[in-house]
């Protein structure tokens, strides 16, 4: 028998490639005895823990502009985030009802970030979709989540791909999906960087609206999440490492779930067959 350890990393709809990998993952044979995940992969991690993936992928393939507008909730009160998140958190609950995660059919482990205490919260027992609201909460888009004396907002802000969460057996592999791969700007951006000598006025008008200080702090972002994903792969490497890079789709294309999905089981699958050459060599 070959068990996998799986460990789900953060990257809005570019986390429905793991729905892709664990197919793929169980059509080579392997066995997921225990999941970890934070953000969108946790979302996947719970609904796969409950055993409902396949009710959790039928219901993301029909997601589309419409419905994502619908689970919006407009938090009209708030000045410190855009959406209440409770909407969504219905929603999914309509496809997987809650449980506590100690009685999901394996260990599951979600990731939280506390940003008043400034350390990584792990939830293996209680609500899973309480621990799941937390564990999404994209800062300024999603409102905190206060628990106790903890302020808890998306787990991939402190660590995109929570490799040593997971809940280890002897003799497991273990198996990341980390979709926050290392990246360059895309090149629209990358060919208006400020320092660029451009020949023209005109040029430099165009550079000038497509550079701007929201595009400065994405990028920044997308740097410390690319960075901090690269030292938890140091500090925990996975046994098995797939990789879809962090400007394949956007945070929000939730409607390209079918594209998304087929690309994690390609990356998934080619990861999987380099690993077994190299144990079989």
């Amino acid at each position: 028998m070959k068990n996998v350890a799986l460990v789900l990393g953060s990257g809005g709809a570019r986390g429905l490639a793991h729905i892709g990998a664990i197919e793929a993952i169980e059509e080579r044979g392997y066995t997921i005895t225990s999941i970890a995940g934070c953000s969108m992969g946790s979302i996947i991690a719970g609904m796969y823990a409950a055993g409902q993936l396949a009710e959790a992928k039928n219901w993301f393939l029909r997601v589309d502009k419409q419905l994502i507008l619908r689970m919006i909730d407009i938090n009209l009160l708030s000045v410190n985030s855009l959406v209440k998140g409770q909407r969504i958190i219905k929603e999914l609950e309509t496809v997987v009802p809650d449980r506590p995660i100690e009685e999901l059919n394996i260990p599951c482990a979600i990731v939280a970030s506390d940003m008043q205490n400034t350390e990584e919260v792990i939830f293996r027992t209680g609500s899973l979709f309480e621990a799941v609201r937390a564990s999404i909460s994209i800062p300024l888009f999603f409102e905190p989540v206060q628990m106790g004396n903890r302020l808890l907002i998306d787990g991939g802000i402190l660590n995109p791909l929570p490799l040593h969460t997971i809940q280890r057996t002897e003799g497991d592999i273990l198996v990341a999906m980390d979709i926050s791969g290392k990246d360059s700007m895309p090149e629209d951006e990358a060919q208006s960087v400020p320092f660029k000598i451009l020949e023209t006025p005109m040029a430099k008008v165009q550079q000038l609206k497509r550079i701007n200080f929201f595009s400065i702090l994405d990028r920044m972002s997308d740097m410390q999440i690319q960075q901090n994903t690269l030292l938890e792969c140091r500090l925990t490497p996975p046994d098995v490492h797939a990789v879809m890079r962090q400007y394949a789709y956007n945070t929000f294309d939730f409607d390209k779930a079918e594209e998304i999905i087929a690309q994690g089981h390609e990356l998934m699958t080619q990861a999987l067959i380099e690993y077994e050459k190299q144990a079989s060599e």
